[in-house]
Protein backbone atom coordinates (compact mmCIF):
# COMPACT_ATOMS: atom_id res chain seq x y z
CA UNK A 1 0.00 0.00 0.00
CA UNK A 2 1.55 3.48 -1.02
CA UNK A 3 2.04 5.95 1.59
CA UNK A 4 -0.67 8.80 1.90
CA UNK A 5 0.80 12.05 0.49
CA UNK A 6 -0.56 14.92 1.97
CA UNK A 7 0.00 18.82 -0.23
CA UNK A 8 1.75 20.70 1.88
CA UNK A 9 -0.63 23.85 1.52
CA UNK A 10 -3.60 21.67 2.17
CA UNK A 11 -4.14 22.72 5.86
CA UNK A 12 -2.00 25.59 6.17
CA UNK A 13 -4.95 27.70 6.87
CA UNK A 14 -5.89 25.98 10.41
CA UNK A 15 -2.72 27.60 11.78
CA UNK A 16 -1.22 31.72 12.07
CA UNK A 17 -2.78 35.16 13.46
CA UNK A 18 -5.68 34.73 10.06
CA UNK A 19 -6.54 30.94 10.42
CA UNK A 20 -10.03 31.98 12.12
CA UNK A 21 -11.00 33.86 9.04
CA UNK A 22 -9.59 31.39 6.37
CA UNK A 23 -12.27 28.66 8.16
CA UNK A 24 -14.86 30.75 8.13
CA UNK A 25 -14.26 31.43 4.55
CA UNK A 26 -14.20 27.72 3.62
CA UNK A 27 -16.96 26.81 6.31
CA UNK A 28 -18.73 29.70 4.19
CA UNK A 29 -17.98 27.99 0.66
CA UNK A 30 -19.30 24.64 2.35
CA UNK A 31 -22.73 25.98 3.11
CA UNK A 32 -22.95 27.08 -0.49
CA UNK A 33 -22.36 23.48 -1.52
CA UNK A 34 -24.75 22.39 0.70
CA UNK A 35 -27.71 24.46 -1.39
CA UNK A 36 -26.29 23.78 -4.80
CA UNK A 37 -24.41 27.07 -4.77
CA UNK A 38 -20.97 26.67 -6.23
CA UNK A 39 -19.62 30.25 -7.39
CA UNK A 40 -20.17 33.30 -4.48
CA UNK A 41 -19.14 36.36 -5.43
CA UNK A 42 -17.67 39.15 -3.17
CA UNK A 43 -21.05 39.88 -1.39
CA UNK A 44 -22.09 36.60 -1.52
CA UNK A 45 -19.37 35.59 0.72
CA UNK A 46 -19.68 38.35 3.14
CA UNK A 47 -23.20 37.23 4.07
CA UNK A 48 -22.29 33.50 4.10
CA UNK A 49 -19.55 34.42 6.75
CA UNK A 50 -22.34 36.01 8.79
CA UNK A 51 -24.55 33.25 8.62
CA UNK A 52 -22.04 30.81 10.03
CA UNK A 53 -21.42 33.08 12.76
CA UNK A 54 -18.39 35.38 11.99
CA UNK A 55 -19.55 39.10 13.02
CA UNK A 56 -16.52 40.64 13.09
CA UNK A 57 -15.72 44.14 11.12
CA UNK A 58 -14.25 42.57 7.76
CA UNK A 59 -13.46 44.90 5.20
CA UNK A 60 -13.59 44.56 1.47
CA UNK A 61 -9.70 44.51 0.95
CA UNK A 62 -9.34 42.59 3.94
CA UNK A 63 -11.73 39.36 2.45
CA UNK A 64 -10.52 39.84 -0.79
CA UNK A 65 -6.82 39.89 0.68
CA UNK A 66 -8.14 36.32 2.57
CA UNK A 67 -9.48 34.70 -0.91
CA UNK A 68 -6.16 35.46 -2.56
CA UNK A 69 -4.61 33.75 -0.48
CA UNK A 70 -6.69 30.54 -0.10
CA UNK A 71 -5.95 30.92 -4.17
CA UNK A 72 -2.68 30.48 -3.53
CA UNK A 73 -3.26 27.41 -1.47
CA UNK A 74 -4.97 26.26 -4.02
CA UNK A 75 -8.29 26.13 -2.40
CA UNK A 76 -10.14 28.24 -3.90
CA UNK A 77 -10.91 29.07 -7.32
CA UNK A 78 -11.48 32.35 -9.35
CA UNK A 79 -13.47 32.96 -12.77
CA UNK A 80 -14.64 35.71 -14.36
CA UNK A 81 -18.71 35.77 -14.43
CA UNK A 82 -19.60 36.95 -18.19
CA UNK A 83 -23.25 36.27 -17.87
CA UNK A 84 -24.18 39.23 -16.33
CA UNK A 85 -24.65 42.92 -17.55
CA UNK A 86 -23.41 45.25 -15.51
CA UNK A 87 -24.11 49.02 -15.62
CA UNK A 88 -21.27 50.49 -13.64
CA UNK A 89 -17.20 49.77 -13.40
CA UNK A 90 -17.72 49.55 -9.63
CA UNK A 91 -20.39 47.23 -10.25
CA UNK A 92 -18.48 44.95 -12.41
CA UNK A 93 -14.91 45.18 -9.94
CA UNK A 94 -17.69 43.75 -6.87
CA UNK A 95 -19.81 41.27 -9.03
CA UNK A 96 -17.18 40.36 -12.16
CA UNK A 97 -15.22 37.97 -10.13
CA UNK A 98 -16.88 34.63 -8.88
CA UNK A 99 -15.18 32.19 -6.06
CA UNK A 100 -15.52 28.62 -5.74
CA UNK A 101 -13.82 26.04 -4.18
CA UNK A 102 -11.13 23.62 -5.75
CA UNK A 103 -11.23 19.54 -5.23
CA UNK A 104 -8.47 19.96 -2.77
CA UNK A 105 -10.13 22.76 -1.06
CA UNK A 106 -13.52 20.78 -1.07
CA UNK A 107 -11.25 17.65 0.75
CA UNK A 108 -9.66 20.34 3.11
CA UNK A 109 -12.93 21.81 4.38
CA UNK A 110 -14.40 18.43 4.35
CA UNK A 111 -10.67 16.94 6.88
CA UNK A 112 -11.57 19.94 9.17
CA UNK A 113 -15.17 19.26 9.56
CA UNK A 114 -14.25 15.56 9.94
CA UNK A 115 -11.90 15.78 12.67
CA UNK A 116 -14.31 17.87 14.83
CA UNK A 117 -16.70 15.45 14.11
CA UNK A 118 -14.53 12.57 15.85
CA UNK A 119 -12.97 15.19 18.34
CA UNK A 120 -16.92 15.86 19.68
CA UNK A 121 -18.30 12.11 19.01
CA UNK A 122 -17.94 9.46 21.20
CA UNK A 123 -17.18 5.44 19.64
CA UNK A 124 -19.55 2.47 20.69
CA UNK A 125 -19.87 -1.17 19.85
CA UNK A 126 -23.36 -1.29 18.59
CA UNK A 127 -25.18 -4.71 18.35
CA UNK A 128 -27.26 -3.33 16.07
CA UNK A 129 -24.82 -2.52 13.08
CA UNK A 130 -23.95 -5.88 13.20
CA UNK A 131 -27.73 -7.10 12.75
CA UNK A 132 -27.74 -4.25 10.39
CA UNK A 133 -25.36 -5.73 8.38
CA UNK A 134 -26.60 -9.26 8.26
CA UNK A 135 -29.86 -7.79 6.73
CA UNK A 136 -28.40 -5.93 4.50
CA UNK A 137 -26.54 -9.05 3.01
CA UNK A 138 -29.56 -11.29 3.31
CA UNK A 139 -31.29 -8.80 0.89
CA UNK A 140 -28.69 -8.65 -0.92
CA UNK A 141 -28.16 -12.52 -1.64
CA UNK A 142 -32.39 -12.12 -2.65
CA UNK A 143 -31.76 -9.27 -4.57
CA UNK A 144 -29.32 -10.85 -6.65
CA UNK A 145 -31.57 -13.92 -7.36
CA UNK A 146 -34.27 -11.57 -9.52
CA UNK A 147 -33.96 -8.18 -8.32
CA UNK A 148 -33.07 -5.28 -10.15
CA UNK A 149 -29.83 -3.94 -10.84
CA UNK A 150 -30.94 -0.59 -8.87
CA UNK A 151 -32.30 -2.52 -6.16
CA UNK A 152 -28.54 -3.85 -6.03
CA UNK A 153 -26.94 -1.06 -5.75
CA UNK A 154 -28.90 0.65 -3.36
CA UNK A 155 -28.87 -2.20 -0.97
CA UNK A 156 -24.73 -2.32 -1.57
CA UNK A 157 -24.51 1.43 -0.44
CA UNK A 158 -26.59 0.69 2.42
CA UNK A 159 -24.21 -2.63 3.12
CA UNK A 160 -21.17 -0.62 2.72
CA UNK A 161 -22.08 2.22 5.01
CA UNK A 162 -23.06 0.05 8.08
CA UNK A 163 -19.64 -1.45 7.70
CA UNK A 164 -17.70 2.10 7.87
CA UNK A 165 -20.13 3.13 10.61
CA UNK A 166 -18.71 -0.69 12.19
CA UNK A 167 -15.23 0.16 11.84
CA UNK A 168 -15.15 4.14 12.77
CA UNK A 169 -17.21 3.36 16.03
CA UNK A 170 -15.40 0.56 17.18
CA UNK A 171 -11.35 2.21 16.51
CA UNK A 172 -13.09 5.17 17.70
CA UNK A 173 -14.46 3.07 20.65
CA UNK A 174 -11.31 0.89 21.27
CA UNK A 175 -9.43 4.22 21.69
CA UNK A 176 -11.35 5.98 24.70
CA UNK A 177 -11.64 2.50 26.20
CA UNK A 178 -7.69 2.10 26.20
CA UNK A 179 -7.02 5.56 27.56
CA UNK A 180 -9.65 4.58 30.51
CA UNK A 181 -7.93 1.53 31.22
CA UNK A 182 -5.04 3.83 31.39
CA UNK A 183 -6.35 6.66 33.42
CA UNK A 184 -6.40 7.15 37.37
CA UNK A 185 -8.90 9.67 37.73
CA UNK A 186 -9.62 12.47 40.36
CA UNK A 187 -12.83 11.65 41.47
CA UNK A 188 -12.78 7.93 42.82
CA UNK A 189 -16.65 7.38 43.22
CA UNK A 190 -17.45 8.58 39.76
CA UNK A 191 -14.12 6.58 37.86
CA UNK A 192 -15.88 3.49 40.25
CA UNK A 193 -19.28 4.41 38.53
CA UNK A 194 -17.94 4.91 34.35
CA UNK A 195 -15.57 1.72 34.83
CA UNK A 196 -18.33 -0.63 36.52
CA UNK A 197 -20.89 1.26 33.33
CA UNK A 198 -17.69 0.16 30.86
CA UNK A 199 -17.37 -3.46 32.11
CA UNK A 200 -21.75 -4.05 32.25
CA UNK A 201 -21.72 -2.32 28.30
CA UNK A 202 -19.00 -4.77 27.24
CA UNK A 203 -20.47 -7.66 28.98
CA UNK A 204 -24.00 -6.72 27.02
CA UNK A 205 -21.77 -6.57 23.69
CA UNK A 206 -20.51 -9.69 24.29
CA UNK A 207 -23.76 -11.64 24.35
CA UNK A 208 -24.47 -13.94 21.45
CA UNK A 209 -21.48 -11.73 19.22
CA UNK A 210 -20.39 -15.57 18.54
CA UNK A 211 -23.84 -16.26 16.67
CA UNK A 212 -24.09 -12.66 15.12
CA UNK A 213 -20.64 -13.30 13.06
CA UNK A 214 -21.72 -16.90 12.54
CA UNK A 215 -24.66 -15.53 10.97
CA UNK A 216 -22.86 -13.10 8.69
CA UNK A 217 -20.22 -15.41 7.74
CA UNK A 218 -22.55 -17.82 6.00
CA UNK A 219 -24.19 -14.96 4.38
CA UNK A 220 -21.10 -13.61 2.80
CA UNK A 221 -20.75 -17.16 1.45
CA UNK A 222 -23.79 -17.07 0.05
CA UNK A 223 -23.20 -13.75 -1.84
CA UNK A 224 -19.47 -15.42 -3.20
CA UNK A 225 -21.60 -18.38 -4.82
CA UNK A 226 -23.60 -15.78 -6.99
CA UNK A 227 -19.82 -14.32 -7.33
CA UNK A 228 -18.81 -11.09 -6.28
CA UNK A 229 -17.64 -9.74 -9.53
CA UNK A 230 -21.15 -9.93 -11.43
CA UNK A 231 -22.73 -8.75 -8.35
CA UNK A 232 -20.30 -5.38 -8.76
CA UNK A 233 -21.30 -5.04 -12.57
CA UNK A 234 -24.86 -5.00 -11.61
CA UNK A 235 -24.38 -2.75 -8.68
CA UNK A 236 -22.26 -0.33 -11.77
CA UNK A 237 -24.99 -0.89 -13.75
CA UNK A 238 -27.60 0.24 -11.23
CA UNK A 239 -25.64 3.29 -10.13
CA UNK A 240 -26.11 4.92 -13.68
CA UNK A 241 -22.45 6.80 -13.21
CA UNK A 242 -22.17 10.13 -15.44
CA UNK A 243 -19.00 10.94 -17.37
CA UNK A 244 -18.46 14.10 -16.51
CA UNK A 245 -14.56 14.19 -17.45
CA UNK A 246 -14.24 11.94 -20.87
CA UNK A 247 -12.66 9.54 -18.54
CA UNK A 248 -14.99 6.14 -17.42
CA UNK A 249 -15.80 6.07 -13.73
CA UNK A 250 -16.82 2.41 -13.85
CA UNK A 251 -13.45 1.00 -13.46
CA UNK A 252 -12.30 3.08 -10.27
CA UNK A 253 -15.13 2.93 -8.91
CA UNK A 254 -15.36 -1.01 -9.09
CA UNK A 255 -11.93 -0.89 -7.86
CA UNK A 256 -13.37 1.33 -4.36
CA UNK A 257 -16.25 -2.04 -4.55
CA UNK A 258 -13.76 -4.58 -4.37
CA UNK A 259 -11.54 -3.07 -1.77
CA UNK A 260 -15.45 -2.66 0.63
CA UNK A 261 -15.67 -5.83 -0.06
CA UNK A 262 -12.16 -7.09 1.27
CA UNK A 263 -12.66 -4.82 4.14
CA UNK A 264 -15.83 -6.55 4.92
CA UNK A 265 -14.41 -10.06 4.88
CA UNK A 266 -11.49 -8.92 7.01
CA UNK A 267 -13.82 -8.50 9.68
CA UNK A 268 -15.71 -11.86 9.11
CA UNK A 269 -14.25 -14.09 6.47
CA UNK A 270 -10.64 -13.56 6.05
CA UNK A 271 -9.46 -15.37 2.99
CA UNK A 272 -6.01 -15.87 4.00
CA UNK A 273 -6.83 -17.72 7.30
CA UNK A 274 -5.88 -15.23 9.94
CA UNK A 275 -8.58 -14.66 12.84
CA UNK A 276 -11.45 -12.20 11.83
CA UNK A 277 -11.70 -8.98 13.34
CA UNK A 278 -14.86 -9.66 14.92
CA UNK A 279 -12.80 -12.28 17.12
CA UNK A 280 -10.03 -9.73 17.68
CA UNK A 281 -12.68 -7.56 18.89
CA UNK A 282 -14.26 -10.17 21.42
CA UNK A 283 -10.94 -10.71 22.54
CA UNK A 284 -10.16 -7.36 23.46
CA UNK A 285 -13.23 -6.51 25.26
CA UNK A 286 -12.86 -9.67 27.20
CA UNK A 287 -9.44 -8.27 28.26
CA UNK A 288 -10.67 -4.88 28.87
CA UNK A 289 -13.36 -6.65 31.15
CA UNK A 290 -10.81 -8.58 32.89
CA UNK A 291 -8.28 -5.36 33.43
CA UNK A 292 -11.30 -3.27 34.58
CA UNK A 293 -12.58 -5.68 36.93
CA UNK A 294 -8.82 -5.44 38.42
CA UNK A 295 -9.08 -2.27 38.75
CA UNK A 296 -12.10 -1.58 40.58
CA UNK A 297 -10.69 -4.57 42.89
CA UNK A 298 -7.80 -2.29 43.58
CA UNK A 299 -10.31 1.19 44.04
CA UNK A 300 -12.44 -1.01 46.33
CA UNK A 301 -9.49 -1.66 48.41
CA UNK A 302 -7.78 1.69 48.29
CA UNK A 303 -11.08 3.20 49.72
CA UNK A 304 -11.20 0.86 52.58
CA UNK A 305 -9.34 2.61 56.09
CA UNK A 306 -5.97 0.92 55.80
CA UNK A 307 -5.27 -0.85 59.37
CA UNK A 308 -2.12 -0.01 61.18
CA UNK A 309 0.02 -0.79 64.43
CA UNK A 310 -0.11 3.06 65.68
CA UNK A 311 -3.89 3.37 65.12
CA UNK A 312 -4.74 -0.60 67.18
CA UNK A 313 -2.54 1.33 69.76
CA UNK A 314 -4.36 4.86 70.18
CA UNK A 315 -7.63 2.70 70.34
CA UNK A 316 -6.57 0.44 72.85
CA UNK A 317 -5.40 3.49 74.60
CA UNK A 318 -8.35 4.87 74.72
CA UNK A 319 -10.73 1.53 76.17
CA UNK A 320 -7.97 1.94 78.71
CA UNK A 321 -8.88 5.19 79.86
CA UNK A 322 -12.67 4.50 79.61
CA UNK A 323 -12.36 0.57 81.74
CA UNK A 324 -13.69 1.35 85.30
CA UNK A 325 -12.61 -1.15 87.23
CA UNK A 326 -9.22 -2.49 88.19
CA UNK A 327 -10.34 -6.13 87.43
CA UNK A 328 -11.03 -5.34 83.88
CA UNK A 329 -7.85 -3.10 82.93
CA UNK A 330 -6.33 -6.69 84.00
CA UNK A 331 -8.56 -8.46 82.08
CA UNK A 332 -8.33 -6.43 79.03
CA UNK A 333 -4.54 -5.99 78.86
CA UNK A 334 -4.43 -10.06 79.07
CA UNK A 335 -7.11 -10.55 76.27
CA UNK A 336 -5.20 -7.84 73.78
CA UNK A 337 -1.06 -8.83 75.02
CA UNK A 338 -2.12 -12.56 76.21
CA UNK A 339 0.93 -12.41 78.69
CA UNK A 340 -0.76 -14.32 81.56
CA UNK A 341 0.67 -17.26 83.33
CA UNK A 342 1.23 -20.23 81.45
CA UNK A 343 -1.66 -23.16 81.24
CA UNK A 344 0.71 -25.81 81.79
CA UNK A 345 1.82 -24.52 85.39
CA UNK A 346 -0.98 -26.46 86.98
CA UNK A 347 0.46 -29.95 85.78
CA UNK A 348 2.13 -32.35 88.35
CA UNK A 349 4.40 -35.25 88.15
CA UNK A 350 2.65 -38.27 88.40
CA UNK A 351 3.91 -39.09 91.81
CA UNK A 352 4.24 -35.53 93.72
CA UNK A 353 6.01 -36.47 96.40
CA UNK A 354 9.38 -37.91 94.20
CA UNK A 355 9.66 -34.30 93.94
CA UNK A 356 10.19 -31.85 96.08
CA UNK A 357 7.94 -28.56 96.17
CA UNK A 358 11.27 -26.04 96.33
CA UNK A 359 12.89 -28.04 93.33
CA UNK A 360 13.87 -25.80 91.13
CA UNK A 361 12.45 -26.13 87.19
CA UNK A 362 15.53 -26.35 85.99
CA UNK A 363 16.35 -29.49 87.99
CA UNK A 364 13.36 -30.99 88.05
CA UNK A 365 12.59 -33.76 85.40
CA UNK A 366 9.91 -32.65 82.50
CA UNK A 367 6.31 -33.07 83.25
CA UNK A 368 4.57 -34.23 79.97
CA UNK A 369 1.89 -31.93 78.40
CA UNK A 370 -0.74 -32.59 75.99
CA UNK A 371 -0.47 -31.29 72.65
CA UNK A 372 -4.70 -30.37 73.17
CA UNK A 373 -3.75 -28.02 75.47
CA UNK A 374 -2.11 -26.00 73.48
CA UNK A 375 -5.20 -25.81 70.56
CA UNK A 376 -8.28 -26.19 72.88
CA UNK A 377 -6.87 -24.78 76.40
CA UNK A 378 -7.65 -28.13 78.08
CA UNK A 379 -6.45 -31.64 78.94
CA UNK A 380 -7.38 -34.77 77.59
CA UNK A 381 -10.43 -36.54 80.11
CA UNK A 382 -11.46 -40.20 79.80
CA UNK A 383 -14.29 -41.50 80.52
CA UNK A 384 -16.60 -44.00 79.03
CA UNK A 385 -16.88 -44.50 75.42
CA UNK A 386 -20.01 -43.05 73.90
CA UNK A 387 -22.60 -45.26 72.87
CA UNK A 388 -23.13 -45.82 69.06
CA UNK A 389 -26.64 -44.00 68.33
CA UNK A 390 -28.94 -46.96 66.10
CA UNK A 391 -29.48 -45.17 62.30
CA UNK A 392 -31.63 -48.11 61.11
CA UNK A 393 -34.69 -45.74 61.63
CA UNK A 394 -33.30 -42.93 60.04
CA UNK A 395 -31.94 -44.81 57.47
CA UNK A 396 -35.30 -46.45 56.73
CA UNK A 397 -37.53 -43.62 56.83
CA UNK A 398 -34.87 -41.80 54.28
CA UNK A 399 -35.31 -44.88 52.01
CA UNK A 400 -39.42 -44.38 52.38
CA UNK A 401 -38.96 -40.56 51.43
CA UNK A 402 -36.57 -41.48 48.61
CA UNK A 403 -38.82 -43.83 47.19
CA UNK A 404 -42.21 -41.64 47.84
CA UNK A 405 -40.05 -38.77 45.78
CA UNK A 406 -39.44 -41.00 43.15
CA UNK A 407 -43.08 -42.32 42.75
CA UNK A 408 -43.89 -38.80 42.83
CA UNK A 409 -41.61 -37.93 40.04
CA UNK A 410 -43.19 -40.88 38.01
CA UNK A 411 -46.40 -39.81 38.37
CA UNK A 412 -45.51 -36.26 37.11
CA UNK A 413 -43.99 -37.79 34.00
CA UNK A 414 -46.84 -39.71 33.71
CA UNK A 415 -48.86 -36.82 33.26
CA UNK A 416 -47.18 -34.66 31.20
CA UNK A 417 -46.51 -37.49 28.61
CA UNK A 418 -48.07 -35.88 25.51
CA UNK A 419 -48.14 -39.18 23.24
CA UNK A 420 -47.52 -36.79 20.10
CA UNK A 421 -47.51 -33.15 19.71
CA UNK A 422 -50.41 -30.99 21.42
CA UNK A 423 -50.40 -27.73 22.28
CA UNK A 424 -49.86 -26.02 25.89
CA UNK A 425 -53.62 -25.42 26.59
CA UNK A 426 -53.98 -29.08 25.96
CA UNK A 427 -53.24 -29.96 29.81
CA UNK A 428 -55.97 -27.29 31.08
CA UNK A 429 -55.84 -28.06 34.68
CA UNK A 430 -52.70 -29.43 36.88
CA UNK A 431 -51.34 -30.42 40.07
CA UNK A 432 -48.85 -27.38 41.17
CA UNK A 433 -45.81 -30.23 41.61
CA UNK A 434 -46.64 -31.00 38.36
CA UNK A 435 -47.05 -27.59 36.81
CA UNK A 436 -43.56 -27.52 37.96
CA UNK A 437 -42.40 -30.01 36.09
CA UNK A 438 -43.60 -28.45 33.03
CA UNK A 439 -42.04 -25.31 33.89
CA UNK A 440 -38.49 -26.91 34.30
CA UNK A 441 -39.50 -28.95 30.85
CA UNK A 442 -40.59 -26.07 29.13
CA UNK A 443 -37.60 -23.40 30.36
CA UNK A 444 -34.54 -26.16 29.17
CA UNK A 445 -36.48 -26.18 25.93
CA UNK A 446 -36.40 -21.86 25.17
CA UNK A 447 -32.81 -22.25 27.08
CA UNK A 448 -31.57 -23.81 23.45
CA UNK A 449 -31.32 -22.70 19.97
CA UNK A 450 -33.88 -23.60 17.63
CA UNK A 451 -32.85 -26.13 14.70
CA UNK A 452 -33.53 -25.01 10.87
CA UNK A 453 -37.18 -26.09 10.92
CA UNK A 454 -37.64 -23.62 14.20
CA UNK A 455 -38.08 -26.23 17.11
CA UNK A 456 -36.46 -26.24 20.36
CA UNK A 457 -34.77 -29.62 22.11
CA UNK A 458 -33.81 -30.54 25.47
CA UNK A 459 -33.75 -33.43 27.95
CA UNK A 460 -33.81 -33.55 31.49
CA UNK A 461 -30.54 -34.15 33.32
CA UNK A 462 -30.68 -37.81 33.71
CA UNK A 463 -31.65 -38.05 30.19
CA UNK A 464 -34.67 -39.98 30.66
CA UNK A 465 -37.54 -37.62 29.30
CA UNK A 466 -37.29 -35.33 26.06
CA UNK A 467 -39.10 -32.51 25.05
CA UNK A 468 -39.85 -30.62 21.84
CA UNK A 469 -41.07 -27.08 21.48
CA UNK A 470 -42.23 -25.49 18.45
CA UNK A 471 -43.95 -21.92 18.71
CA UNK A 472 -47.43 -21.20 18.12
CA UNK A 473 -47.92 -20.01 14.37
CA UNK A 474 -51.22 -18.58 14.94
CA UNK A 475 -50.19 -16.28 17.67
CA UNK A 476 -53.02 -18.15 20.75
CA UNK A 477 -52.35 -17.51 24.15
CA UNK A 478 -52.66 -20.97 26.44
CA UNK A 479 -54.45 -20.59 30.19
CA UNK A 480 -53.15 -23.44 32.71
CA UNK A 481 -54.74 -23.37 36.34
CA UNK A 482 -52.90 -24.56 39.26
CA UNK A 483 -54.24 -24.57 42.98
CA UNK A 484 -52.01 -21.91 43.59
CA UNK A 485 -53.67 -19.27 40.86
CA UNK A 486 -53.59 -19.12 36.90
CA UNK A 487 -50.74 -19.31 34.15
CA UNK A 488 -51.09 -17.21 31.12
CA UNK A 489 -48.50 -17.75 28.11
CA UNK A 490 -47.65 -18.51 24.39
CA UNK A 491 -49.68 -21.94 23.85
CA UNK A 492 -46.85 -23.22 22.11
CA UNK A 493 -46.80 -26.83 20.52
CA UNK A 494 -45.10 -29.26 22.53
CA UNK A 495 -44.64 -32.97 22.70
CA UNK A 496 -43.12 -34.46 25.97
CA UNK A 497 -42.07 -38.51 25.66
CA UNK A 498 -39.63 -40.96 27.27
CA UNK A 499 -36.21 -40.91 25.79
CA UNK A 500 -34.55 -43.75 27.82
CA UNK A 501 -35.17 -46.11 30.47
CA UNK A 502 -39.16 -47.23 31.47
CA UNK A 503 -41.64 -46.30 28.71
CA UNK A 504 -44.04 -43.98 29.80
CA UNK A 505 -47.34 -44.79 29.29
CA UNK A 506 -49.22 -41.95 27.02
CA UNK A 507 -51.49 -39.73 27.99
CA UNK A 508 -54.53 -38.89 26.46
CA UNK A 509 -54.98 -34.88 24.94
CA UNK A 510 -55.57 -32.90 22.03
CA UNK A 511 -53.38 -32.30 19.24
CA UNK A 512 -52.38 -29.45 17.61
Amino acid sequence: MDPIRVPPEMFRFTSGDRAELYVSVLHAFGEANERLETALGLDDVRARLRSVGWLDALEDEDLARALDQLRDWNLVDVIQNHSENYRTATEYERRNLQYSLTRQGEAAFAGVVHAMGVLASTGALQTAVLDAISDRLGDLVRELDGGSDRRVFSTLTELEGHLEALRGNTKQFNGELQRLLRADGANLATFHEVKASTVTYLQEFLTNLEHRTHGIAVRIRQVEEYGVGLMHQRALLGADLPQLSGVDPGPEWLGHRRARWEGLRAWFLPTDGSPPRAEQLHLVARRAIITLLQVLDRITESRRRASSAVADFRGLAQWFTVVPAQDDLHRLWSTMFGLSSARHAHLAHPDPELVSSTSSWQDAPPVEVSPLLRTAGKTERFARTGRVRDVAAVRAARAEQARAERAELEAAWDMLDTGGAVRLSAFARLDHAVFERLLDLLGRALGTAPNRGGARRSTTSDGRIEILLWPPQDGAVARLTTPRGRFHGPDYEIEIRADGGRQVPRASGGRA
